[in-house]
């Protein structure tokens, strides 16, 4: 073969050779630790102090309710004003709980109102974070090397997962609960400095678009989606992310301790964190994988096939009943979850409009992110009657089918369209 018609070659981590992006990279990767540090801290008082279900329960639905009605406005924000002072607002937010949280301790003042009022100061930082950080990426790396951005931006999210809860505990054993949690509000300055002065923004751009005029309310959320319902591609990996947490979510992760009884692991040993950390640990090594491979170019064909791959992993992980197959199952679980997510995200950023791309990103979270809030109710609450074996395996098989459905109609769409 010809120098000429050689294929270009692939690039291993091509969005790390952005030498801001890698700057962003490290800094939000420890950002999203000190936010998994601040759950370790607080989750472990809460229960100490008030051993109460229903608040931990309030600390997962104020964690993705504000994902689901808030992300297209911070979408919409993130269009309107400077990203870089979103993500700082939300970093603040952030800094503010591990702050309260900290003197709440140090002065044993901390009362059950406290902890409900910081929860939601922490949802609400974690929602003005997403799509502005989603707008600022895209901004720093451009489009040709936004998948593997957004694959890096995935991979940093499961690291900071994983290294929070050993960061957390050390600091904990080191310094106590109350100091740990305020040094933790230090690990967040390192992003926030750096994006004082990031050369991107507004007032950086060549040629910037008109601003999309604000809408008020419910408002907003309608006039995006009339605003992208004629794009297939777009509609169909929203509908695709939207569905997989709705129906599967991260449900399963809370049902963890009855999986593992079930396996005959009784008590809170290795084995048991192994089965928590199996799809994390997944995930990562796909993030590490595909980036030094440049493999899986973002398609919806791909997606979808990456998708079904996963209702098969965790379904059949639901009906094992051998301990080293399941944690393999989660493993590939975990893999398959980051391949698609990942790839359903960078095509609805490559072909939202950019004057309103922030807002499509926010609609993207509210289905990925904030959906999730619900899908305690097919894995959870059914788990309740039928048990959590065949809930989940039925959920599973649920989203596969709806998942084909999704498929043969976006794809059939795309060839008759391509057909004149």
């Amino acid at each position: 073969m010809s120098e000429r018609a050689r294929p270009p070659a692939r690039l291993s981590f091509p969005a790390l050779r952005h030498r801001d992006y890698r700057i962003y990279f490290f800094t939000s990767a420890v950002a999203m630790m000190a936010d998994n540090i601040e759950h370790v801290i607080s989750y472990w008082v809460m229960y100490e102090k008030f051993q109460s279900p229903a608040l931990g329960g309030f600390a997962v639905v104020s964690h993705w309710l504000p994902f689901l009605f808030f992300s297209v406005y911070s979408g919409a924000l993130a269009d309107r004003f400077d990203p870089r002072r979103i993500i700082q607002a939300g970093m603040l937010f952030f800094i503010a709980a591990s702050l309260g949280w900290g003197l709440l301790f140090v002065t044993d003042a901390l009362e059950m109102w406290h902890a409900v009022v910081l929860l939601i100061i922490h949802g609400a930082a974690g929602v003005l974070w997403g799509p502005a950080s989603q707008l600022l990426v895209h901004e720093i790396v451009g489009a040709e090397t936004l998948q593997s951005a957004v694959r890096l931006n995935a991979t940093a999210r499961w690291l900071g997962q994983l290294m929070g809860p050993a960061v957390g505990g050390g600091l904990m054993l080191a310094l106590g609960p109350a100091y740990g949690i305020l040094v933790n509000a230090l690990i967040y300055l390192p992003l926030v400095l750096w994006l004082w002065r990031a050369p991107y923004g507004p007032r950086f751009r060549k040629s910037e678009p008109p601003p999309a005029r604000a809408s008020r309310g419910f408002a907003e959320i309608t006039a995006t989606a009339r605003a992208i319902g004629g794009n297939r591609t777009i509609v169909s990996m929203i509908l695709l992310a939207g569905g997989g947490s709705l129906v599967v979510g991260n449900a399963y992760q809370a049902q963890m301790p009855g999986f593992a009884h079930d396996f005959g692991h009784t008590s809170a040993d290795l084995s048991y964190s192994m089965l928590l950390a199996a799809d994390a640990a997944g995930a990562l090594v796909a993030g590490l994988v595909l980036e030094a491979r440049g493999l899986l170019q973002p398609r919806p064909r791909t997606a979808f096939i990456l998708a079904m791959l996963w209702c098969c992993a965790i379904g059949s992980f639901a009906l094992v009943s051998a301990y080293p197959l399941a944690l393999a199952l989660l493993f590939t679980a975990g893999f398959l979850q980051l391949s698609f997510n990942a790839m359903a995200q960078t095509l609805v950023q490559l072909h939202a409009p950019s004057a309103i791309r922030g807002r499509v990103i926010g609609l993207f979270n509210t289905a990925s992110l904030g959906l999730r809030a619900f899908s305690g109710v097919t894995v959870g609450i059914v788990g309740g009657l039928i048990g959590i074996h065949w809930s989940l395996a039925l959920s599973a098989m649920m989203l596969f089918a709806v998942i084909i459905g999704l498929a043969a109609f976006t794809l059939r769409s795309a060839r008759n369209a391509a057909a004149p």
